[in-house]
Order: structure tokens, then C-alpha cells, then sequence
């Protein structure tokens, strides 16, 4: 048993909990959690007070901006507009920041398991 009193692996195979303790792992875990957490919460807030609007200020949500148009549609749009927003910058910061790190550590496993 090691320190962490878990079983060593068999030689050439890969210790999957050892990746997951391993600094590279907690760095793109830690890199995706920045990335996500506050962004989520700032979506949820976003919607939440577009509900709450919806539910509570139907006077101002109703107000006409052109034509037909109104500031509670522009709204709901918007909402659209920022989960297009969010996707288009997480894929860019996945593929600057986390690809490279997940293609390390996956190379890792690969040179580990191939080594059999």
C-alpha cells in the first residue's frame, strides 16, 4: 500500500487516482472551475433578474422600443445572445488553455499504458 493507502497499480497500467491527484490534473481543474464557476453565476443572475423583471415590472418589460418590439423581447433575446456569447468564449478558452494541458496529460497516460 502507498501513503495514501490505496493498492498499487499493475506495472503498465495507469493509476487513474494517482492522475487525479497529480498537479497537472488539479491545474486544468482548477483553470476550468475559474473559468466556469463565475460565469455560470453571472448567466444566472442574468436570467433570474430577466424572471424577476418578467414577473414583477410587466410595465417596464411591456414598454414598446420600436414598433412591436418591446424591452422585455429585447431581453429574451439577449438571453440568447449570452448563451451564444458564453459558448463561443469557453470553446476559445478551452482550446487555449485547457486543450493544451488535457493533451499533456494525455499523452502522459498514453506513454504510461504503452510502456506494458
Amino acid at each position: 500500500m502507498t501513503a495514501s493507502n490505496r493498492p498499487l497499480s499493475p506495472p503498465g497500467r495507469v493509476d487513474y487516482v494517482a492522475v487525479e491527484e497529480s498537479a497537472p490534473f488539479r491545474e486544468l481543474k482548477r483553470k476550468h472551475r475559474s473559468f466556469v464557476w463565475p460565469l455560470t453565476v453571472v448567466f444566472l443572475v442574468w436570467y433570474f433578474v430577466y424572471v424577476l423583471l418578467s414577473s414583477f415590472a410587466t410595465d417596464f418589460m411591456a414598454q414598446r422600443v420600436w414598433g412591436d418590439v418591446t424591452v422585455g423581447l429585447l431581453f429574451g433575446l439577449g438571453q440568447f445572445v449570452t448563451t451564444f456569447a458564453i459558448t463561443m468564449g469557453y470553446v476559445r478558452y478551452a482550446n487555449r488553455r485547457l486543450d493544451p494541458l488535457s493533451s499533456s496529460i494525455r499523452a502522459d497516460l498514453e506513454r504510461t499504458e504503452g510502456a506494458s
